[in-house]
């Protein structure tokens, strides 16, 4: 099953969100959270799926969740079919691989971005201003150089079709307070050294990622995905080379094909090309291999 997933699918389940990727139904004292192969790409969805992406990204994300417990707890209930509620059974064939029973958690209403090496938005900030989200880098930097230390550049998350909003550290303590403010920066960082680290050992290097994180029981908590080729840049460590772009194991191929295509990144986005879509999923399931040594 593919980008074709709608809601129709699943027509006596309660869907309660729909996002650029997943779509989150509510199961009573959880919910389920289906990804699909849908791409987000410049906060717009495109009408093509890439094929096999949502497994993709849900075994990726289980990966991290297991291996960050130690760091930060997370919203996994179970991810094996067999022990979600039994009006998900009839679809267990479509939700297979590509979907999570998570904890009902209150998201809190900040993207936590962090950024190991300067590329995307960051480099284009940068050789305006010298600044990223505010933040000053030392003078001489080359796009992909890796950076002196992560840099925390949190957004405001945006709804289906708008654009995310970045802002600086203050601004988050206006929304969160001082306090958890704080402490979401502190886990993001330290979350993204050691899956940085653990993903340079298998050959990627995570140029830059995002994560959520939500409340239960007033515990901060991680959800969502994590370090995933639609969170992050994964760039191939034996072909990096500063002073460009660089390859990629994310969907950085396609925001290079839409950057060229003339798009002016409002809906609707423009068909993919099928060789560009291809090219694509081959990069997600590579990721996946090399990550988690899972085939797909």
């Amino acid at each position: 099953m593919n980008s074709t997933i709608r809601e129709t699918d699943f027509k006596d389940l309660k869907l309660v969100r729909q996002g650029k990727v997943r779509d989150i139904y509510d199961t009573g004292d959880a919910l389920l959270m289906v990804t699909t192969d849908r791409l987000s790409a410049f906060d717009v969805v495109l009408p093509d799926g890439i094929y096999g992406k949502g497994k993709v990204l849900t075994q990726i994300s289980l990966f991290w969740f297991k291996l960050m417990e130690d760091v930060v707890g997370n919203h996994i209930i179970s991810s094996d079919v067999r022990d979600f509620p039994k009006e998900c059974l009839k679809y267990a064939e479509i939700l297979e691989g590509r979907s999570m029973l998570v904890k009902k958690a209150e998201p809190l209403p900040v993207e936590c971005i962090v950024r190991g090496y300067i590329s995307g938005s960051g480099w284009k900030s940068y050789q305006k201003d010298g600044h990223v989200c505010g933040i000053t880098l030392p003078k001489g930097l080359k796009e992909s150089d890796k950076l002196p230390e992560p840099l925390y550049t949190p957004s405001t998350k945006a709804e289906v079709g708008d654009h995310d909003i970045n802002v600086d550290f203050e601004e988050t303590v206006k929304i969160l307070g001082k306090e958890r403010a704080e402490k979401l920066r502190d886990l993001s960082i330290k979350i993204y050294n050691k899956g940085a680290k653990f993903a340079l050992s298998k050959g990627i290097i995570i140029a830059d990622t995002k994560f959520e994180f939500g409340i239960v029981d007033e515990e901060i908590i991680l959800i969502d995905e994590v370090m995933t080729p639609d969170s992050s840049r994964f760039w191939p460590k034996d072909s990096y080379s500063p002073g460009g772009s660089q390859k990629s194991f994310d969907k950085q191929f396609v925001r290079d094909w839409l950057e060229s295509s003339g798009w002016d990144k409002n809906p609707p986005a423009p068909k993919l090309p099928l060789d560009v879509i291809e090219k694509t999923s081959a990069k997600y399931f590579e990721a996946l291999n090399l990550i988690t040594g899972k085939i797909g």
